[in-house]
């Protein structure tokens, strides 16, 4: 999970927002016992906004606005501590070693010259599914030399770095690791730039 940085300036508030907050405070004056369905709720608001005139809109406005010089007035001064950029998120180390490929990926890196070879005009994205049905065929005990091969190299990373994060410094924070293969993200897909 994510650090949060916890002296970083509170976000603007939107125009709608500070109407939200509004509806929400009379919504509790009203019927101070009543829990609210938050859907219902939501929907009532957006349908009240639609139809606010752009005089009335004007004083939510307002105080958007001022909340906007208040947040930028106040990350002028703010510092992110060490280890956060600008949205919050850390750093990665340049020095830290290229995290060992899964089976499926040592698999990928020796079949894939002979798919383009086979497929000439394939893409990227139609070579990678041709590997990814290819490996879907395999039985458990085609795949196994794979596996070994990737669990020596996930050794061999261990070894290099003695099991730390970052070359082995033990001054870094090792966070918990949530995949036991070389796969990150949602679906298990690595994440990497666009393609220009």
């Amino acid at each position: 999970m994510m650090r949060k940085d916890v002296n970083k300036p509170k976000g603007k508030t939107s125009a709608y927002a500070f109407f939200v907050q509004t509806c929400r405070e009379e919504h509790r004056k009203k019927n101070p016992e009543q829990s609210v369905n938050f859907a219902e709720f939501s929907k009532k608001c957006s349908e009240r906004w639609k139809g606010l005139t752009a005089g009335d809109k004007k004083c939510f406005e307002d105080m958007a606005k001022a909340d906007k010089v208040r947040y930028n007035r106040e990350m002028r001064d703010y510092v992110p501590p060490k280890g956060f950029g600008k949205r919050g998120r850390k750093r990665k180390d340049p020095n830290a070693p290229k995290r060992p490929p899964s089976a499926f990926f040592v698999f990928c890196s020796e079949y894939r010259p002979s798919v383009k070879q086979q497929f000439p005009g394939l893409s990227i994205g139609d070579c990678a599914k041709k590997l990814g049905e290819m490996w879907s065929k395999l039985s458990q005990s085609e795949k196994l030399p794979y596996e070994e091969k990737a669990q020596k190299l996930r050794e061999k990373y261990d070894r290099g770095h003695g099991g730390l994060p970052w070359g082995g410094r033990p001054d870094v924070p090792q966070e918990p690791r949530l995949f036991s293969s070389g796969r990150r993200g949602r679906g298990g897909r690595r994440r990497r730039g666009r393609r220009r």
